[in-house]
């Protein structure tokens, strides 16, 4: 894959924060493309809506692409999202045995993809996906600061 399908996949990803921060959902996106550049699936946050603490985009988004897919190998597959994964995220990517995971923010506080921790690069582990770092990184970290900024001035 392209830098190019990077990008392309990222703005689907940017819709999907941005329509998870219309519902009220922290905006962060995934999409999973298939080894040719094909969305498999799309995802946004969405835990509040599920009162589910584990229905973040990147987990969302994984199961789609493996109903899709009819298997829970996604071997070929990209996993796209705006902020770089948690530690379960990147468990889950791992898991399913992604080749690659392209983010956009870093996450200082709370990233398992090379900031906080390294899930993804765990030489421990049997699976280590490629990792790819800062595709269009401003306009995801932006979503998300304006997110917050939004919800402090509702807050006061």
């Amino acid at each position: 894959m392209t830098s190019q399908a990077y990008a392309a996949g990222m703005r689907l990803a940017l819709r999907q924060a941005a329509e998870a921060g219309a519902r009220g959902e922290v905006p962060i996106g995934a999409v999973v493309l298939d080894g040719d550049g094909t969305v498999l699936a799309e995802a946004g946050n969405d835990r509040e809506s599920l009162a589910d603490p584990t229905a973040h985009a990147e987990v969302l988004a994984l199961r789609r692409a493996a109903l899709a897919r009819g298997e829970w190998r996604l071997t070929g597959c990209t996993l796209v999202v705006t902020l770089e994964p948690c530690t379960m995220c990147a468990g889950a990517a791992v898991l399913a045995r992604v080749d690659r995971v392209v983010y956009g923010a870093v996450d200082p506080k709370g990233g398992a993809a090379g900031s906080l921790w390294d899930v993804l690069r765990d030489r421990r582990l049997n699976h280590r996906p490629e990792v790819v770092m800062g595709v269009l990184a401003e306009e995801c970290a932006t979503v998300l600061t304006e997110f917050f900024a939004s919800r402090r001035m509702r807050e006061q």
